[in-house]
């Protein structure tokens, strides 16, 4: 493991992807900070597949970085809805409302102004620096932290702080000194394509001749991080509730999970949401389970559906809400297992 294959790696990567990377995406050339930065949040824990199918349709929406900085926050989270992830919308519309009010609407040049927006880490900052400034800096991001520690056989354990710096000190080194825009595309389309998580196309990977973890037949050993975090369970119960062809949604808390978006009213359990709603007018059904799958934990959602007669009036034990359509409720910021439900 050495900075001095630096020009021959960088180089490698280089030639691979002018020939063989990605150059199809719609993100891809174009020097415009907004749709780099759009594009590199998006990405951000996101399958490429699923970006594509979000990436137009919210340019569309918000075609400037002065649009998505004037809307409000509600219209931000509706066009998020589905992408998951909802605290990259949030810092999405926080970042541009900077950008406008501290640099007249234009991102900084350099990484280390762009790296100081909110929620614009290292890695993204780098990103928009090299892509569009042609800044020396270089990305970590998932993907390439695997390249690269494969590659050069990284032994470091990544929960460390230290060996998360030392790794970065290593990226920097390797890279070239032009077409760095190129070279950091190529590590990006590297561990998209063919050094995956989980298999490696190593007869494919132009960095095999060089590479650590090929040579010793390991590269699933990489990249080392051992301090993971034991999952998680959480069981709650949902109530959709319908009125006159209307659904009643409430707007979760500003802080944890789902923070802002509007969903159905939530309940300790089952067994807390079947007392609430005994005496209700209506009948009610209890659903199949809905399982969701969180980044810490595994969510399993029990969903009462019921129907008041038209007349009834809204249950005093209601929280604060509004009652919407289906088609209204589907252009608002909805969780995805919530979107699904109501047949978006």
């Amino acid at each position: 493991m050495t900075p001095r294959a630096g020009p021959t790696l960088a180089a490698r990567v280089i030639r691979w992807q002018r020939r063989h990377g990605r150059h199809d995406l719609p993100w891809q050339g174009t020097r415009d900070a907004y749709r780099v930065w759009l594009s590199e949040v998006m990405l951000q824990q996101t399958q490429v597949a699923t970006v594509l199918a979000y990436y137009p349709r919210f340019l569309a929406r918000f075609p400037t970085l002065q649009a998505l900085a004037a809307a409000p926050l509600d219209d931000v989270l509706a066009a998020w809805s589905g992408l998951g992830y909802y605290s990259r919308a949030r810092h999405l519309h926080r970042c541009a409302q900077a950008v406008v009010a501290e640099h007249g609407g234009v991102f900084p040049d350099h990484s280390a102004a762009l790296a100081e927006l909110p929620g614009v880490g290292r890695s993204t900052a780098a990103a928009i620096a090299a892509f569009c400034f042609g800044e020396r800096a270089a990305i970590l991001d998932g993907n390439v932290k695997r390249v690269l520690t494969r590659v050069l056989g990284f032994e470091g354990d990544l929960a460390l702080a230290a060996e998360e710096r030392r790794l970065w000190a290593l990226a920097q080194d390797l890279l070239p000194q032009r077409a760095v825009d190129v070279y950091t595309q190529g590590l990006m389309d590297l561990g998209a394509t063919l050094c995956l998580a989980r298999s490696a196309a190593c007869a494919r990977c132009p960095l095999a001749a060089p590479c650590v973890a090929h040579a010793a037949g390991t590269p699933q050993r990489y990249p080392v991080k051992t301090r993971r975090g034991k999952r998680g369970q959480r069981v709650n119960a949902w109530l959709w509730l319908r009125r006159r062809g209307a659904v009643f949604l409430v707007q979760r808390p500003a802080h944890g999970v789902w923070s802002g978006l509007w969903s159905l009213p939530q309940f300790d359990s089952p067994h807390a949401l079947a007392e609430v709603c005994a005496d209700w007018p209506g009948r009610g059904a209890w659903l199949a389970p809905i399982a969701h799958a969180l980044t810490h934990f595994d969510w399993t959602l029990h969903t009462l559906a019921w129907q008041l007669p038209a007349r009834a009036a809204a249950p005093a034990a209601l929280p604060a809400g509004r009652w919407v359509t289906p088609q209204e409720a589907l252009a608002m910021g909805l969780p995805a297992p919530l979107r699904r439900l109501l047949g978006g």
